[in-house]
């Protein structure tokens, strides 16, 4: 079922997933800019609007990001993911290799994916898999994310050993993510 809220002078159609897995609400704002809700099952429909208004800013902040980034147009997602994911991969390999002469950490493969809602992920057998939409984000927010999953290399967990390297190389690495969740 899809609804539709308006900002200021924007209307922006959002669908609203039940899901009795959910803890909180969740919104989503994926890059053919469908904005999809998560209602818990201890949520009314009545809390989606004033959730969606709270988060206004950020709605908007991602659809127009993902409208603009690089004047692209999000309508052919497997074009768009092909032209994208040489750069994507080029910015990863170098910017792991700018880290790891600190940290020396080994890996396995690096892929580049079209993922909906993450920006990387570290597996156990030492994959490090990217989102292609890495190469939209600003250079210090990219490397953030970079090294978060480095890290993850030698510390799967986000204890606070793992933090620990993390500020090894961005002390102020606390900023960056919060600047990564609310502008991306």
């Amino acid at each position: 079922m899809t609804n539709e809220i308006k900002f200021y002078d924007r209307k922006v159609p959002y669908s609203i997933t039940k899901s009795s897995r959910a803890k909180r609400l969740r919104i989503a704002v994926y890059c053919n800019c469908d904005v999809v809700v998560t209602l818990p099952h201890h949520k009314n429909i009545e809390d989606v609007e004033s959730y969606l208004r709270e988060k206004s800013k950020w709605i908007l902040g991602k659809l127009d990001f993902f409208r603009e980034a690089k004047g692209l147009k999000f309508n052919d997602k497997s074009v768009i993911f092909e032209d994208n994911k040489d750069n994507a991969y080029q910015l990863v390999i170098k910017t792991i290799k700018k880290f790891n002469k600190i940290y020396g950490f080994k890996y396995n493969k690096i892929t580049i994916k079209n993922l909906k809602t993450k920006w990387g992920s570290c597996s156990k057998k030492g994959n490090l898999n990217f989102n292609y939409r890495i190469v939209f984000l600003p250079r210090h927010l990219a490397e953030y994310v970079i090294v978060h999953e480095l890290c993850h290399l030698k510390e799967l967990s986000h204890a606070k050993r793992y933090w620990q390297l993390v500020e090894k190389t961005l002390p102020s690495y606390k900023d960056l993510i919060r600047e990564l969740k609310s502008d991306y």
